[in-house]
């Protein structure tokens, strides 16, 4: 980019006439286009791995990338058809030059000393430079994983489960002592619980599992220093009811992992093969292995066996004798036990059946069972049992089937750490029991996890991609390679503010984390794009000065014009940055529903683009010196780039 001001500002320059301004306007038209279409290009190709994520992941984030993708569509298509129309109408009278604002002059004199020392100690700042991105990658290897940051929904959703054997009468009684327990909590406004499945086929909610919705109050009227994670702690504490295993987690979280996954815990270890006792078996060996790994909470085998059936068998050698069949045996036993349906009520549009069937105190034991007449033409009512075999049975409660195989599952959810550590530390105690699994037997991790693995598997497949094209699209605007790599060095210093920042705030690694990361690429080879054409526009007119061979150029004349490069457009420099992080920083102090979600895509995009300010303004014109030099010392001369 040309200076296209330089012949034409001049200290209290006469008014600039129409001509002049039209052509001010046509040839900063020329040189702005090219430079807003490929920075445009650039930022939309680095959000091309949040277009291409998948599942609940690429829901919630799809819409940020696309809206920044078409706001900066629009912003490119303005600047390059409406800017020129109003600077025509607005560059009028008097234009005073850069150097006349005090904002301006007080910058360059702040930052000119501070480059100038740079550039003395050139090998020192690139060392610290070094030392700092090793410190960043020793960082990131401790940092925490995790599939999404947990979004409060305000609510909490306790999901205990009893043995599969347990009866109504017992449910109804663990609800009633459950919901009185968690209201007498001063923070929870209403309570309701659900034993069961609810009137829809599409939830097969077996007796034994619970599930109970604590509202809370607003967090204004909870005690000093509570949070939520103290009031599930306390509810925890509370409901420790033999024969009841706790579990906790959020309605609309859970519903999704029931959908995606079928596990409704954050990690669900899926066994799989042809024997349901096999399986059972396995279940009970993994959850052992599991028990006190730290992080693990509401550790829970799905049971497989422990259910009880009635088995009511007729008696052939006796019914024949009373002149019965199995059949009017059979039609008894669903009479009074399963009800029989003896005409149907119409009401509107809608249909009801009616059932008659023995009341509760005639079929609520085996003795009352057993009791049971069963009417004979020859010998009038008889006692059930004379004729049949009543008696309990185990059996599995329910039968889970996928991938055409019996399914077994260990469920747990991950509370004061991090999820992928967790599951790491449980997968290498479980490596050993995984060698010597039954042949046809297997396992797979799935919840919250199998939603990670998905996630960075598309992540590690594309973003490679995504750095080739945005080298492209730098090689096509520089014509040279030496350039795109001088720009692309940006990305690795730039994300070592992102992760110190993640680091020392405590966030873990999540696809949030990551799609602040992605926008930080874009935003880092952005801001190294304009330094390193203001200082190619330097060389050139370095060039145009000095002449380009080795008798001209010195090492002080090249680094004169590196400062000129560099300081004389600092203004559009720090306006491109202080846009984007007077915009983010409010974000660090957000509360409320959506601000779990939102803090983890900031805080990389906050640090990195203040480490990449840095990089930029001071480091950026060193290795753009040497770079330089070394051109001089080997070819004599200095490589020009088209500054467009």
């Amino acid at each position: 980019m040309k200076n296209i001001f330089k012949n034409r500002i001049k200290k209290e320059q006469d008014p600039l006439s129409a001509e002049e301004r039209m052509k001010i306007v046509e040839d900063s038209s020329k040189l702005v286009g090219p430079g807003v279409f490929y920075s445009t290009l650039i930022v939309i190709a680095s959000f091309l791995p949040v277009f291409l994520l998948t599942g609940m992941e690429g829901k919630l984030f799809s819409p940020l990338a696309w809206t920044k993708s078409f706001i900066l569509i629009v912003d490119a298509f303005l600047a390059i058809t409406l800017t020129p129309v109003l600077i025509s109408y607005l560059l009028k009278g008097k234009l005073r030059p850069e150097g006349k604002n005090p904002i301006n002059k007080k910058l360059e004199s702040l930052y000119t000393p501070v480059l100038v020392v740079c550039l003395k100690w050139r090998k020192t700042i690139l060392a610290i430079n070094v030392v700092a991105l090793l410190i960043g990658g020793l960082m990131f290897t401790r940092l925490g994983s995790e599939f999404m940051p947990p979004l409060d929904e305000g609510s909490i959703l306790f999901m205990p489960v009893t043995l599969p054997d347990v009866s109504n009468t017992e449910v109804k009684r663990i609800l009633q002592v459950q919901d009185k327990l968690i209201k007498s909590i001063p923070e929870v406004s209403h309570v309701l619980g659900k034993a069961g499945r609810a009137n829809t086929a599409t939830d097969n909610s077996p007796i034994s599992m619970i599930e109970t919705i604590v509202l809370l109050k607003p967090q204004s009227e909870w005690r000093e220093g509570k949070t939520k994670n103290d009031i599930v702690t306390e509810i925890n504490n509370k409901l420790q009811i033999p024969g009841v295993t706790n579990g906790f987690t959020q309605p609309i979280i859970n519903r999704i992992n029931m959908l995606s996954t079928g596990i409704r815990t954050d990690v669900g270890i899926k066994i799989y093969g042809t024997s349901l006792d096999t399986i059972d078996a396995l279940s009970q060996k993994i959850k052992k292995a599991l028990e006190g790994t730290s992080g693990v909470k509401d550790l829970f085998a799905e049971p497989i066996t422990g259910g009880k059936y009635i088995d009511i068998i007729a008696k052939r050698e006796v019914i024949g004798r009373y002149g019965l069949s199995v059949d009017e045996v059979n039609s008894v036993v669903e009479a009074a036990i399963g009800g029989m349906t003896l005409t149907s009520t119409i009401e509107g549009r809608q249909r009801f059946s009616v059932n008659a069937r023995y009341a509760q105190e005639y079929r609520n034991s085996l003795d009352a069972l057993k009791k049971l007449q069963v009417q004979t033409m020859q010998y009038g009512p008889i006692p059930l049992e004379t004729v049949a075999d009543i008696k309990i049975s185990d059996g599995p409660p329910m039968i889970n089937s996928e991938n055409a195989m019996l399914r077994g599952s260990v469920l747990f959810n991950v509370r004061d750490r991090d999820l992928g550590s967790t599951v790491k530390e449980a997968q290498d105690k479980l490596n050993a029991m995984m060698t010597k699994m039954p042949k046809g037997y297997y396992v797979e991790w799935s919840g919250q996890w199998e939603n990670q693995i998905r996630a960075n598997h598309t992540l590690a497949l594309i973003l490679p991609i995504v750095v080739l094209i945005i080298f492209l699209i730098l090689y096509f605007t520089y014509r040279s390679m030496k350039e795109a790599l001088i720009t692309m060095i940006t990305v690795p210093f730039a994300l070592i503010g992102g992760i110190f920042m993640v680091y020392f705030y405590g966030i873990n690694l999540s696809v949030a984390v990551a799609v602040g990361f992605i926008a930080l690429f874009g935003m880092a080879i952005e801001t190294a794009m304009l330094m390193t054409i203001y200082l190619n526009e330097a060389m050139n007119k370095m060039v145009a000065e000095h002449g380009n061979n080795r008798e001209t150029l010195n090492e002080d004349i090249i680094r004169e014009y590196v400062i000129e490069g560099s300081a004389k457009r600092l203004r559009p420099k720090l306006m491109t940055v202080s846009v984007s992080l007077f915009g983010l920083v409010p974000i660090l102090w957000s509360t409320g529903t959506g601000a779990d979600v939102m803090i983890p895509i900031t805080v990389p995009l906050i640090g990195g683009t203040i480490s990449s300010v840095i990089y930029v303004l001071l480091v950026t014109p060193i290795v753009f010196e040497i770079t330089k030099l070394r051109e001089l010392r080997t070819k004599g001369k200095i490589e020009l780039i088209d500054a467009k």
